[in-house]
């Protein structure tokens, strides 16, 4: 037996089953430990292969491709440090849920702990943060193709959200000529698997069905509050209906796809006259992630006799601990279950002021004065049709969350999971290669710089791209926050005195600068007209997004 042979035998095996699961994508970084794994991607008709040079961005390329398509997606790397460079984006699946099947390549086991080069102990390495873990056996004809099927096919069935990671020890030899009449007994024991186009083992874990709560009718008639985190875009008009039939105030995240009907609740949640949100009798929380620090700090105050919190995926997804229901089901299904009825607005007073107070923000910035606030304000604007929105951390996502108003149902993406700013770039590329529709993104000039690798992954972008780098010049978040003003740019900011056209031009991507709303306008609008990607780098006043908060914050309880 040719040890390279049975390894490329194997590895089909494994891509056929995975592919039967759903994985189209498959996002590969080079190396030589995972030939195997490589080589059978590449070469299987319904597998679509993405590349990157560099793993902790393709982890976050496979995050996105998950994100946009739905799908599980699969990574392969090689043995190492290449492998731990998934990290983040296992993190990030484990707490949004996407369904990424990590393939790592691994030494023999006689090899680990023994000098050998490039080998380190890599079953358990991502420790609690998958969901599913496998550990594979060297390959070897002694173990049933059937067994290497349905070990792949049991993981698979039971991943409902976030990682499995499969560590697949290959010995070498790994290159040679393939030889297809080889094996031949140990793959056609897999009989008529091979002409049908089902896994080996069916059987997937389905969503928990969502079961009407019994007293529904009896609280659907008292005084309640919608709260909505991340939801897909699907089902943010269908959410927005639902909350105005029953008369409840609806406080949208950034990521709700809602419409935002009571926006800037980042600001008027601190006016007196948003007390009157805490008579609610019950609060109805339909997803998880919430960005407003204001939001968070209302809903660990109020105490409704029942709060329910309806997402899909598991745990209890509430960081202010309230007693009353988590229920885990799709939430399209879970509103079919939970009909409205025609009721009034009970919360008037409050309606008034943050409708009032969204008034006073667009007064705030209807002048000529330009700066990170007024473009997170004006940024839907910028929106193309039947397009996306992808959304960065850090300040960011703030001023987005707190001064824009996003059209209901548009798609918006962002990594709010564990929201670091490393592979935002990567992230955004797997999006918009999932659906290839027109994208606008919108990230910091340090999320920029971490992920500047990703630029390269731009340079391939099916549909009108444009990446918005707001240029203030550090993590100008921490200008928000009380540090210490004597250490704030030495040890917080860190800021970089950088010119994006330079990473740009190293990546051949199309680049304007823009200094005022009119060359924004201008240069987003240009890159709708042409295919690829560009780059525009927004330079702004480091401290005035964060001073234009601020004083927006202190003036709303006098508005």
């Amino acid at each position: 037996m040719s040890t390279h042979v049975f390894n490329r035998h194997w590895a089909n095996v494994l891509f056929e089953t995975l592919s039967r699961q759903g994985v189209r994508h498959v996002c590969i970084a080079p190396g030589s430990r995972s030939t195997p794994l490589t080589l059978a991607a590449a070469e299987h008709p319904a597998l679509i292969c993405h590349t990157h040079f560099d793993e902790r961005g393709l982890g976050h390329l496979a995050l996105g491709l998950a994100k946009a398509s739905g799908e599980p997606v699969a990574l392969v790397v090689t043995s190492g440090t290449a492998a731990a460079n998934l990290y983040p984006a296992v993190i990030e699946a484990g707490l949004t849920g996407e369904r990424l099947v990590v393939l790592t390549a691994d030494r023999p086991p006689e090899l680990i702990d023994s000098g050998a080069n490039q080998a380190i102990r890599q079953p358990g390495m991502f420790a609690s943060h998958p969901s599913q873990v496998l550990t594979l056996p060297r390959p070897t004809p002694d173990i049933p193709a059937c067994w290497l099927a349905s070990a792949i096919d049991e993981a698979m069935n039971r991943l409902r959200h976030g990682a499995l990671h499969i560590n697949c020890p290959f010995a070498e030899p790994l290159y040679g000529k393939d030889d297809p009449l080889a094996d031949q007994a140990w793959l056609q024991a897999l009989g008529d698997w091979w002409r049908e186009p089902h896994p080996w083992l069916q059987g997937r874990d389905a969503t928990p069905q969502a079961a009407a709560q019994p007293d529904w009718t009896h609280w659907r008639e008292q005084r309640g509050v919608v709260v909505v985190g991340r939801v897909p875009a699907d089902q943010g008009l269908r959410i927005a209906r639902w909350a105005q039939q029953l008369g409840w105030p609806l406080i949208g995240d950034v990521l709700s796809q809602t419409g935002q009907p009571l926006a800037c609740a980042d600001l008027w949640l601190t006016h007196p006259q948003a007390e009157e949100l805490n008579q609610a009798d019950i609060v109805v929380q339909l997803g998880a992630s919430l960005t407003s620090k204001r939001l968070l700090q209302w809903l660990a105050a109020v105490r409704p006799a029942q709060y329910w919190l309806v997402d899909e995926m598991p745990g209890r997804l509430d960081p202010t601990w309230h007693k009353g229901r988590r229920l885990v089901a799709d939430i399209g299904d879970w509103l079919t279950a939970h009909p409205s009825i025609e009721r009034p607005l009970w919360a008037r007073q409050a309606d008034a002021c943050a409708r009032r107070i969204g008034q006073r923000v667009q007064q705030c910035f209807a002048d000529d004065a330009f700066g990170e606030a007024q473009l997170a304000h004006r940024l839907p604007r910028l929106l193309p049709p039947d397009g996306q929105f992808f959304v960065g951390n850090s300040l960011t996502v703030r001023l987005v969350d707190a001064l824009a108003t996003l059209p209901a149902g548009y798609p918006v993406y962002s990594n709010r999971g564990a929201s670091g700013i490393d592979g935002l770039i990567s992230t955004l590329a797997g999006v918009q290669r999932a659906n290839g529709r027109p994208t606008l993104a919108v990230i910091g000039d340090l999320s920029a710089l971490y992920d500047v690798n990703a630029l390269a992954l731009l340079r391939q972008a099916p549909a009108p791209l444009v990446l918005v780098v707001v240029n203030n010049d550090g993590g100008q978040i921490f200008s928000l926050l009380p540090t210490p003003e004597q250490h704030r740019d030495a040890f917080y900011c860190m800021p970089q005195g950088v010119d994006f056209s330079h990473a740009a031009a190293l990546f051949g991507l199309r680049y304007a600068r823009a200094v005022d709303w009119d060359h924004v306008q201008a240069a987003v609008t240009a890159g709708w007209r042409q295919c690829g990607a560009t780059l525009v780098e927004v330079v702004v006043e480091p401290k005035a997004g964060a001073e234009m908060m601020r004083r927006l914050l202190d003036g709303v309880p006098s508005w």
